[in-house]
């Protein structure tokens, strides 16, 4: 199976909004929202004795489902954990519904709860996993403790639907017996270390911690710090657990206009450089090379996906050269 293949044809993921599959309103309200990426939660927000029930009505809700809202980019189904009685009878009800992008594994502890996965998604829905296939059910895994932390490199290597990691901060603060601050510093070599891991192994997603906060004016500006700083360390997403998040969230991720211009007006001068044979040049008085160029790319490439007009602003700076 070409395990790089399928990580790449991931999309760009900002916000990662969960709905608790449990209330039959928050599934109907769902088809009008606006997300990268809608999470229908089946553990955390389902009580034990809630969870037949939430199963039954998620499997009904995605067999009346004709087509994904054009709203959203993905849909997905965040399971039970693998140490439950609850995760096989989840996949088996719900990944072979064909509009369901993504599986959510939570409590991830090692490479053998992706691997119990992957087997039964071969199993449940065998014509998306066959080689070759250009449409698997991506696996995306919620670290949320010590011994995850330590074991990302085998969990990244573990299946090749693995297509993100998400930092699960309120029961990594449990398992470690610490307590929630907002300055988030007591998270800074897990978080460090998901992004890092993330990247090393190719993985298109990295989701940062839900922010708790998210009433009036107090609870933006928490929000808006916390995706500063998760950008900054490279996360490329954030998980939502209310719909006025999003917006922020997303505006937040996306790169900043004066950002995207640059970024065309660079590369618009590197290909009159490289017609003209010229290796390094200078731009507003900065030198720009290879690294700066790759990076040039990478966020036009990424503006795109998040809506900007790349071809409008390419016209508007077609007279662009270099120094």
């Amino acid at each position: 199976m070409a395990a790089t293949a399928t990580r790449s044809s991931s999309i760009l993921r900002r916000s990662l909004l969960y709905v608790p599959a449990s209330s039959q309103k928050m599934l109907t309200k769902s088809l009008g929202l606006t997300s990268d990426k809608v999470t229908y939660d089946l553990e955390d927000s389902v009580t034990p004795s809630l969870k037949l029930t939430a199963r039954d009505q998620l499997k009904a809700y995605f067999s009346a489902l004709e087509a994904r809202p054009s709203t959203i980019s993905e849909l997905a189904v965040r399971i039970n954990a693998v140490s439950t009685p609850f995760a096989l009878d989840d996949l088996a009800a719900l990944a072979s519904a064909a509009l369901v992008d993504a599986v959510v594994v939570p409590k991830v502890e090692s490479a053998a709860d992706l691997t119990f996965v992957s087997d039964v998604l071969r199993h449940v829905a065998p014509e998306r996993h066959a080689g070759g296939s250009a449409n698997p059910i991506k696996i995306i895994a919620l670290i949320e403790s010590a011994r995850a932390v330590v074991d990302l490199a085998s969990i990244c290597r573990a299946s090749p639907y693995l297509s993100g990691l998400i930092f699960a901060a309120e029961d990594f603060a449990l398992d470690l017996s610490i307590t929630r601050t907002p300055s988030l510093s007591e998270f800074l070599y897990a978080r460090s270390a998901i992004v890092t891991a993330a990247r090393a192994a190719g993985l298109p997603s990295a989701i940062d911690l839900v922010c708790t906060s998210y009433k009036g004016d107090e609870g933006l500006k928490r929000l808006e710090e916390e995706c500063a700083g998760g950008k900054s360390m490279g996360f490329n997403g954030k998980q939502c657990i209310h719909p006025n998040q999003v917006e922020t969230v997303e505006k937040m991720f996306a790169p900043a206009r004066m950002e995207v211009e640059w970024a065309v007006r660079v590369v618009i001068a590197d290909e009159k450089a490289a017609a003209s044979g010229r290796g390094a040049w200078t731009h507003n008085g900065k030198m720009i090379d290879a690294p700066v160029v790759r990076k040039a790319h990478a966020v036009a490439a990424k503006a795109e996906k998040c809506g900007f007009d790349v071809p409008r602003l390419r016209t508007k700076w077609k007279h662009q050269d270099p120094e």
